[in-house]
């Protein structure tokens, strides 16, 4: 074993809770870690960290490429540690499909933030899970609150398949929106503007006032038509400048109230129960298509299969019952197409 990989098993929970930014960063090395005996060190650590998860607030930022997601949260999370609470990023970055790597430029993007010993910025690249978000980004939130932090915040790659992932990991569910420039109309799709608590023109500054003015509106209208994800709550449509940091305190006085209408009742504790539960079976479909990928059988049989696909001779849909037979062979006996 490596001195890297001695390391990060020794994960000591008083520091965790104690606030230690090295052993944050340990923990969160060893949850994301795929090695199957992290694996169950991490689950170890999860299980005996203290969960306190009314403290906190979870938000989720999600935007295209461009919109300005990382500059407006080095503004705004400057803006809440001064009201006196302290913030986790966890920025995740897109993989390439090619090399497998990723750029983990989110702090230069924050340079606000990154030198701010009341922060804590931790890149993650999204690897291959669906719509940009990092599979273990919910187990990182959990190690963030248990480390102290009471704002966390996680950055996406872009929309797509991460709006509903966001949104069942968080408590808030921010879309940012470009004034002008064809995000509007994105926007008002129904899909994503059912997810949304709260809307963010950005860039919001100079020339594009009137245009961002005119988005808002446009977004405002649109969502008095769709039935809200929270009662009594109608998703605000905010605009913002980071450049000229306008907008950023209404924007935190808006993510509070939202934050005491949803704590009113338990309606906090509800949501994040189901979210568990979802999760659950998020990550038990995910395990076991890490064990159908990692059976030596089923990849013989795939190696068998692939021409077949390929030249038209059998259906991807027959070849996947074929793949799943065979990794459950043994309790249900000969595989479909077996001669």
């Amino acid at each position: 074993m490596s001195r890297d990989q001695a390391s990060v098993r020794m994960v000591d929970v008083a520091r965790l809770e104690s606030g230690c930014r090295k052993t944050l960063a340990k923990a969160l090395t060893l949850v994301e870690s795929t090695r199957p005996d992290h694996r169950e060190e991490a689950e170890r650590l999860l299980g005996a960290v203290e969960k306190n998860p009314d403290h906190s607030i979870r938000i989720g930022l999600t935007g295209v490429p461009g919109v300005g997601k990382s500059t407006l949260i080095d503004v705004f999370g400057g803006h809440i540690i001064n009201q006196g609470h302290r913030l986790a990023v966890l920025a995740v970055d897109p993989t390439s499909s090619l090399s497998g790597g990723s750029i983990l430029g989110d702090k230069t993007r924050m340079p606000g933030l990154a030198v701010n010993p009341h922060a804590f910025i931790r890149p993650t690249p999204a690897g291959e899970s669906l719509g940009g978000v990092a599979r273990r980004t919910r187990d990182a939130i959990v190690l963030c609150e248990a480390a102290g932090y009471d704002v966390i915040i996680v950055e996406t790659v872009g929309i797509g398949q991460s709006e509903a992932l966001v949104s069942n990991m968080t408590d808030l569910f921010m879309l940012m929106l470009l004034p002008g420039a064809g995000d509007t109309l994105q926007g008002i799709k129904r899909g994503v503007m059912e997810l949304a608590d709260m809307v963010v023109i950005s860039k919001a500054d100079g020339a594009m006032q009137a245009c961002a003015r005119l988005s808002a509106a446009e977004i405002s209208h649109a969502i008095r038509l769709i039935q809200p994800r929270h009662e009594d709550w109608i998703p605000p449509v905010l605009m913002v400048s980071a450049t000229e940091q306008s907008g950023i305190e209404r924007l935190w006085q808006l993510v509070c109230r939202f934050r005491k209408q949803v704590r009113r009742d338990g309606r906090l504790s509800e949501v994040r129960c189901r979210q568990a539960w979802e999760w659950m079976w998020t990550e038990t479909r995910q395990q076991l298509l890490d064990h159908l990928k990692a059976d030596e059988a089923v990849r013989r049989r795939m190696d068998s299969l692939k021409s077949r696909v390929l030249s038209g001779d059998l259906s991807p849909s027959a070849a996947a019952s074929m793949l799943v037979a065979q990794f459950r062979k043994q309790a249900d006996g000969p595989c479909p197409g077996d001669s």
